[in-house]
């Protein structure tokens, strides 16, 4: 990944020797003849654009120790390697308290300096994403430590501080995967309710039977299997902010509680006598059209104009493909800690691929592709052959797998009884190479003709397969497609399926 080294060397002769050596680096480079002078590059428009600063220790008016000294209140200052000329311990110790990350003694031969420069900025990825996991976990997470500085989503920042400063409720909307809720977690990490409960409701995965007490709670007894008293995610977010995901699948009747507690601000438990005050800030998020539920009668028009008071959109990553390198960064980064594995970010072929690919999952697909590409990942960088899926979808790039084995005769099919329609209902499988040489189970891409079938066909047969192959345990059915068992009736009600008891 290219970076941009700020150069920091009295010695004109040494600045020139380490801007053409870090250049065969593949990074870009800024110079500077003095401290001062480098001080005022990063308070200037440069700042965000320099990722490591090469500093001289030993130069005229501000020395390096005082350029350290200067940048170490600033959390988000550049990782420092400091260089001289005198190689001493204490020397090395110094600089090393005073902030730097690494310490090289002049002249330093190039494979040394480019184990320092990686090392260095590994590190740096590292905190920073430690730093961004505390705040999200804590509840501080703040616009700042987002990826997010294409020009797209410079109103998405603009409007969620203003959010931030407000109790309004927000509706944030946009395709599924763009971040939407990390949206909602630094609009929170930035006002008044820092800190405090942020409790998250996929809507669309809350079985239709417990709605209402989920989210607003139960008393002992106040149902069949209600064997003790229940707190509702609405009394768990008190004096925080209660994040309602996909608020389009909330059920017609939880719309009418739901719209009740934002305009008294109590909720009505399940069996309780009386309801009882709640502090929450609501944010919801939706990656549908709320006019078109609302005039299908799908979503209450009342409850629409009320939690639809602030609308943020999220725009999806294909209008801001600036942000693509830092992201693919941020992932390389997560993922080669949590695998164990060092790598040190992705070949310029392989960045060139991914910032003509336009997407269509979002920052979740590239996540999921980023992943997949470290597991599979033998060397320390990553190349288009880690992305075959992108590369078959990029004019002009090709991933070189290997050949797949031959189908065997031996191919799995669905053994037992037909969960849906008879055995005729089962689709037909094709052998996709597994583990081990075995083959496993798949779902044609492609009708009889040769043509790509509908997307609602393929679900249809992968809910069919996934039926067949778990005995009709609708459970275990649902966790494995990673739906919730309401999303999953409501599909098979749509696709005409029926479920038989096994």
């Amino acid at each position: 990944m290219v970076k941009r080294i700020l150069i920091v060397d009295d010695d004109p002769v040494q600045r020139r020797i380490l801007e053409e050596t870090v250049k065969t680096f593949g990074h870009q480079t800024l110079t500077a003849e003095s401290g001062e002078q480098a001080l005022e590059l990063l308070r200037g428009q440069e700042t965000a654009k320099v990722d490591l600063i090469l500093l001289d220790l030993v130069m005229p008016g501000l020395d390096g120790m005082g350029v350290l000294d200067r940048l170490r209140p600033d959390p988000a200052s550049p990782p420092v390697i400091v260089q001289t000329a005198n190689g001493s311990i204490d020397s090395a110790i110094g600089a090393m308290r005073a902030g730097a990350t690494d310490f090289v003694v002049k002249p330093v031969s190039p494979e040394r300096l480019e184990v320092s420069i990686k090392n260095a900025l590994r590190i740096n990825s590292l905190e920073g994403e430690i730093t961004r996991i505390n705040r999200k976990v804590t509840g501080k997470l703040t616009f700042g430590d987002l990826i997010a500085k294409a020009e797209a989503m410079h109103r998405v920042i603009d409007l969620g501080r203003r959010a931030s400063r407000s109790k309004i409720p927000v509706l944030i909307e946009g395709e599924s995967g763009v971040g939407k809720e990390l949206i909602a977690l630094a609009i929170q990490g930035e006002s008044d309710r820092a800190g405090m409960p942020f409790v998250t409701v996929n809507c669309g995965a809350i079985p239709e039977n417990l709605v209402e007490s989920i989210l607003f709670g139960h008393e002992k007894g106040s149902f069949t299997g209600a064997s003790a008293k229940r707190e509702g995610k609405f009394a768990e977010a008190d004096g925080g902010t209660l994040f309602l995901d996909e608020i389009g699948e909330l059920p017609l009747d939880a719309q009418v509680k739901l719209l009740r507690a934002l305009q008294d601000g109590e909720i009505d438990p399940v069996g309780a006598k009386r309801p009882f005050k709640v502090d929450f800030r609501l944010i919801s998020a939706t990656n549908q059209d709320m006019i078109t539920l609302v005039k299908d009668g799908k979503f209450r028009e009342d409850l629409y104009y009320r939690i639809n008071v602030f609308p943020v959109w999220v725009p999806p990553l294909r209008d801001r493909m600036e942000d693509v390198p830092e992201l693919i960064e941020h992932f390389v980064a997560r993922f080669a800690s949590e695998e164990g594995k060092k790598i040190d970010g992705v070949t310029p072929e392989a960045l060139d691929m991914m910032q003509r690919y336009p997407w269509p999952g979002n920052v979740r697909q590239m996540e999921n592709a980023i992943f997949r590409a470290v597991v599979l990942a033998d060397q320390s960088i990553l190349t288009v052959n880690e992305f075959p899926q992108i590369a078959a979808h990029v004019e002009g790039f090709e991933a070189m797998t290997p050949p797949a084995p031959a189908p065997k005769d031996d191919t799995p099919r669905i053994d037992g009884p037909a969960m849906i329609g008879g055995e005729a209902a089962i689709p037909q499988t094709i052998a996709l190479p597994g583990e081990n040489g075995r083959n496993e189970l798949g779902i044609p891409a492609l009708d009889q003709t040769g043509d790509v079938r509908a997307l609602e066909e393929v679900e249809a047969d992968m809910i069919r397969l996934a039926i067949g192959r778990y005995r009709g345990h609708m459970t275990e059915i649902a966790k494995q497609l990673g739906i919730g068992r309401s999303t999953l009736y409501r599909k098979m009600r749509d696709f005409g399926l029926e479920a038989h008891p096994s």
